[in-house]
């Protein structure tokens, strides 16, 4: 008999395997794609109800009709989606250097779904230097864009990133390319 599935998750992952391979584990091992999922989450310490949440926006495409010997590649579908991400509570500054790039995103006068997703995901997860790293890299579109809001909100986010004890070396590139740009807005 099968320990419970949120405790095989966790031993899964203990023992070193990502949360995509746990999924492929337990959902071969047990047939059932919906509870293998939620149990990686909850082994991940995803709240159920964030965790049922994800799980539903997925549901239809990915778990609803597994096909068998799919289990590896519907745990990596599951993983680049985030339905295993890791919440980080942010911290006030952190809020506040979330809210930067929402007006730096507004500001794009466009964005790529992708580009959106992967934003989201890093924002989830507290990732605030990738996001940065993504936007800085990033610009906003001629036609729509606001590229004086754009560049200028990016140099106050960059500052604050910065700022913060042992920032990444990455960092200080990037905000001196967002200021360049911030000087000569186009």
């Amino acid at each position: 008999m099968l320990p419970p599935l949120p405790a095989f998750a966790r031993h899964t992952l203990d023992r070193g395997h990502t949360p995509a391979e746990t999924y492929a584990i337990l959902a071969r091992r047990s047939g059932e794609p919906l509870p293998s999922a939620r149990a990686v989450c909850l082994a991940l310490s995803i709240p159920l109800a964030e965790a049922t949440i994800r799980l539903n926006d997925c549901y239809d495409a990915l778990l609803a009709d597994p096909r068998p010997g799919a289990e590896a590649d519907t745990g990596e579908l599951l993983e680049a989606l985030g339905v295993f991400d890791i919440p980080k509570s942010l911290t006030a500054a952190e809020l506040a250097i979330v809210d930067l790039f929402l007006t730096a995103v507004d500001a794009m006068g466009g964005i790529r779904a992708g580009h959106q997703h992967g934003l989201a995901r890093w924002f989830t997860t507290g990732n605030l230097t990738a996001a940065y790293l993504s936007l800085a890299a990033a610009h906003p579109l001629p036609a729509t864009g606001d590229p004086a809001t754009y560049w200028s909100t990016l140099v106050e986010a960059g500052e604050l990133l910065a700022a913060e004890p042992a920032p990444d070396p990455r960092i200080k590139p990037a905000l001196t390319h967002c200021r360049t740009q911030a000087a000569h807005p186009r």
